[in-house]
């Protein structure tokens, strides 16, 4: 009888942490509204708990190492390409997200998951410049071309006033675009023209920053940023409201620039695949979509959540491109493992020399 009891008292401890209605959302920074976040908690009457990452990189670096139990993660296509090869996602129950229909279509059976098998759209963002337009203009510098970020007579006026994304595949995608080349090159000596370029520029620069930089262009720390659309209207914002004497522009290069498509997936570790389904279809209905969209300058995939997008923020092209621009953006894919770990070793000389 004894052993019973202690049996059951074992058994009803071991209930809550497996029935506790907490939903574990592995996301990118600032990515989502406080709003948003209270709206699903109501809505599936559990608590919605985040944990952060910078970049797709440090995302799946953390998986490797063994982080586990989210239920959702926000993964860009290439990451969710890696993720479906090493499976672990769960496909995805479409009797459960009826809404998937509201995503544009243009966003749908994309190249890293063929019938949308794993992955829903989230949001998108471009990867591109920022600025500050008056410094910029005073010192005749362009805001147009790649050409600022890599070329000595533009940084020599900036000298410490710049920073670039601490990405590898972010900033070598940059320096190969400014080269003529795919953002998913794998000749090695075109990697290693690109690292030379990047190298030649390295001394010009404040920082490798994918944190804060748009915060530091936002107060005037910065004059020039290489990074994501929407921390550049972030940053926009930002120096508005505090009344700033400077404006902070943002702009897409003529030589083209990485879009990428950020998506909603479920882990095969999380423990509540029916909340990960709930906040899939949450999402999907476009009030949340668009809220994130108006707070950050996210591009926004789903067709019937551009009712609530702001009329200056849906007209601008840098969140919004037109078909035109779009033939000059390039999404990153997953290398082989002979580029990744080229890639890995020109990475390290970038940063140790």
């Amino acid at each position: 009888m004894r052993r019973r009891v202690l049996l059951a008292i074992a058994l009803l401890a071991a209930i809550p942490a497996l029935a506790e209605d907490v939903l574990r959302l592995f996301n990118w920074n600032n990515y989502i509204t406080e709003a948003s976040v209270k709206a699903f908690e109501a809505r599936c009457k559990c608590r919605l708990a985040q944990d952060y990452f910078t970049d797709n990189e440090e995302m799946l670096a953390k998986l490797a190492a063994g982080a586990s139990g989210y239920d959702v993660i926000v993964p860009t296509g290439n990451a969710v390409e890696t993720l479906i090869a090493s499976q672990q996602l769960r496909p995805l129950d479409r009797q459960q997200i009826p809404t998937l229909g509201n995503v544009k279509p243009q966003f749908l059976d994309p190249w890293f998951d063929p019938g949308n098998r794993y992955s829903v759209p989230y949001a998108y963002s471009l990867t591109i410049l920022g600025y500050n337009e008056e410094k910029l203009r005073e010192l005749g510098i362009p805001t147009d071309t790649w050409a600022v970020l890599f070329e000595p007579r533009y940084l020599e006026k900036l000298k410490g006033k710049v920073t670039v994304l601490d990405s590898q595949r972010e900033l070598f995608a940059a320096a190969l675009i400014y080269l003529g080349y795919s953002v998913n090159e794998t000749d090695e000596a075109k990697l290693r023209e690109a690292r030379d370029l990047i190298l030649r520029a390295k001394p010009h620069w404040a920082a490798f920053n994918s944190g804060s930089y748009f915060k530091e262009l936002a107060v005037g720390n910065i004059w020039l940023a290489h990074g994501y659309s929407n921390d550049f209207y972030t940053a926009q914002q930002d120096a508005g409201r505090a009344g700033r004497k400077f404006t902070i522009g943002f702009s897409t290069p003529q030589e083209g620039a990485v879009f990428a498509l950020d998506n909603l997936v479920v882990h095969k570790s999380g423990l509540r695949p029916d909340l990960a389904h709930q906040f899939i279809e949450f999402w999907l209905e476009g009030p949340a979509s668009a809220e994130i969209t108006n707070a950050i300058g996210a591009g926004n995939a789903n067709r019937v959540a551009m009712q609530w997008v702001r009329p200056e923020v849906a007209a601008n092209p840098h969140i919004f491109p037109d078909a035109e621009r779009f033939k000059h953006l390039q999404s990153l894919k997953d290398h082989d493992r002979t580029t990744r770990r080229l890639l890995n070793r020109l990475w390290v000389e970038v940063k140790v020399r």
